[in-house]
């Protein structure tokens, strides 16, 4: 806090180094508040200085707050998955977890988000073929378990080329799709022959490559815009609510001045 005039007034050197401090931005109408974790949507502020009527400007203030402004996840899996059927279909499931940062695995299928907002969805999805013959595979999304419409993509895997010389491509596509907090997405795959696989590759050598996942997913948030989700939803006298993306993060600290 900087130095204040008393009710009555001060001599003329208080009111000349206070005047000159206002001058050069030294008010008494800042703070720093750090946001609340364990998933928490909310923070609040408390401080004698907020009104009802104030302005409350927020400002990054640490690198976790700067880096960490929106929601995000990438998964990839490192099995072999398999159709047993080819009327049936499957979403597509993961095994580990790259990033996480509001979106997440409920189980190794479901892709969830604590956030609302709309979300690019991408996959990758390595596509093999034993047969002679070349086959289609649908892939689409299923959201909170319901086919999202008009969201098929159709490939057609090549047949092998010889014994153990399977027929490979890469399915991919990406994807806008609006969630609300606690919605969740799947990726579906059929089928129209079981010798069509999603195949992982160990690493290889002569050159080295790394594994080849069977299948990888990235989501992130796109919209809103991310700063435009922590803001001062209610305020009273001495206090205001922060309104934020659910937080994980420690140390996500912003400045903040009052106004009027």
């Amino acid at each position: 806090m900087f130095r204040r005039l008393p009710p009555f007034g001060g001599d003329q050197r208080a009111v000349a180094e206070i005047v000159n401090g206002i001058m050069d931005g030294k008010t008494n109408n800042t703070g720093s508040v750090t946001l609340a974790t364990g998933n928490a949507t909310t923070t609040t502020i408390t401080d004698a200085r907020i009104g009802v009527d104030s302005v409350i400007l927020l400002s990054p203030n640490s690198a976790a707050a700067f880096a960490d402004t929106a929601p995000y996840g990438a998964f990839q899996d490192s099995t072999d998955q398999t159709a047993a059927s080819t009327t049936t279909a499957y979403p597509m499931t993961f095994d580990t977890t790259d990033f996480s940062n509001g979106v997440y695995l409920s189980n190794s299928s479901r892709l969830n988000v604590r956030n609302a907002g709309i979300y690019n969805l991408q996959f990758s999805v390595q596509l093999e073929n034993t047969d002679n013959a070349q086959h289609d595979v649908d892939i689409w999304f299923r959201k909170n378990g319901t086919n999202i419409t008009a969201s098929n993509s159709k490939f057609t895997v090549p047949a092998r080329k010889s014994a153990g010389v399977y027929g490979h491509i890469i399915g991919a596509i990406n994807y806008f799709v609006e969630l609300a907090a606690n919605d969740y997405v799947e990726i579906v795959w059929r089928t129209e022959s079981t010798a069509v696989t999603l195949e992982q590759t160990p690493a290889e050598s002569s050159p080295t490559r790394p594994a080849t996942p069977s299948v990888i997913a990235t989501m992130q948030y796109v919209a809103p815009n991310a700063m435009d989700n922590v803001y001062i939803s209610s305020q009273t006298n001495g206090s205001a609510v922060i309104t934020h993306f659910a937080n994980s993060t420690a140390s996500k600290t912003y400045k903040y001045v009052i106004v009027g």
